[in-house]
């Protein structure tokens, strides 16, 4: 593969991780937006939680880029359809799909909306082996496949933590050990950002209507807070032990 120019929009997790990712390769040349280049292969724009400045940003990337160049927008809470109907140029964007711990594992999801040229999905699959992800064609449903199931876990993990049914450590070990996950989910939602579960529980609901989809209202409490983990140290256990301390007082 030829030298790509790729550009990343966001101040997020998911963001951060893949700069750094694609930074390390020598096959990539990282660019700036804001630096008025018109002619770029690649755009990965990375927006989650708030849907309408992620309609704001994917129009400011249109309006910088050629017809030609590819849009890689991240679909945990929207569809990529959706997402392509905001563009003049739908036909060259693609929904993925992942948190930002994703260098631990090796599969990026992928989703077509239904406006998209499929030649596409091969340079998306180009451009993510450059970081040596392989990619998986989903249907393009809000959340994709394993974000969603994740999220469902851990909504309801939140649900149970919130009903007493054990404290936050307690309900991890159980998950650990019981399931022989490699993370309790408190200890995923805190190492990917608890911004970006929501957003896939709030996403389906909205898109789907069913009360399973609900996001927990200890979820929403955190997210309001700031309490969601990342690059913080406030998410589910700082929530615990603060109830803890207040039924000690």
């Amino acid at each position: 593969m030829t030298n790509k120019s790729v550009v990343i929009v966001g101040d997020n997790l998911i963001a951060k991780e893949l700069f750094y990712s694609f930074q390390e390769n020598p096959q990539v040349q990282m660019v700036d937006l804001r630096s008025g280049v018109a002619h770029v292969d690649v755009v990965i724009e990375t927006m989650n939680l708030d849907k309408e400045e992620k309609k704001r940003r994917i129009g400011e990337i249109e309006a910088s880029v050629s017809p030609a160049t590819l849009i890689l927008s991240t679909t945990l809470g929207v569809t990529a359809t959706e997402v392509a109907s905001w563009l003049s140029h739908p036909e060259r964007l693609i929904g993925f799909g992942t948190f930002a711990n994703f260098r631990k594992g090796s599969l990026i999801e992928v989703a077509m909306p239904l406006q998209a040229e499929p030649r596409y999905v091969q340079v998306a699959s180009d451009i993510f082996s450059l970081i040596n992800q392989e990619i998986e064609l989903v249907e393009d449903e809000v959340g994709m496949v394993f974000p969603r199931i994740l999220s469902m876990i851990i909504n309801e993990a939140a649900f149970a933590l919130t009903e007493q049914t054990a404290e936050a450590k307690s309900i991890d070990v159980a998950m650990r050990k019981g399931t022989n996950y490699p993370m309790g989910p408190f200890e995923w939602s805190q190492e990917i950002g608890l911004d970006d579960i929501y957003t896939v529980l709030n996403g389906l609901y909205h898109e789907l209507g069913e009360e399973r989809y609900r996001p927990a209202p200890l979820i929403r409490k955190l997210v309001y807070a700031g309490w969601i983990g990342g690059e913080t140290d406030k998410c589910f256990y700082h929530y615990q032990n603060r109830q803890n301390k207040k039924l000690s007082v």
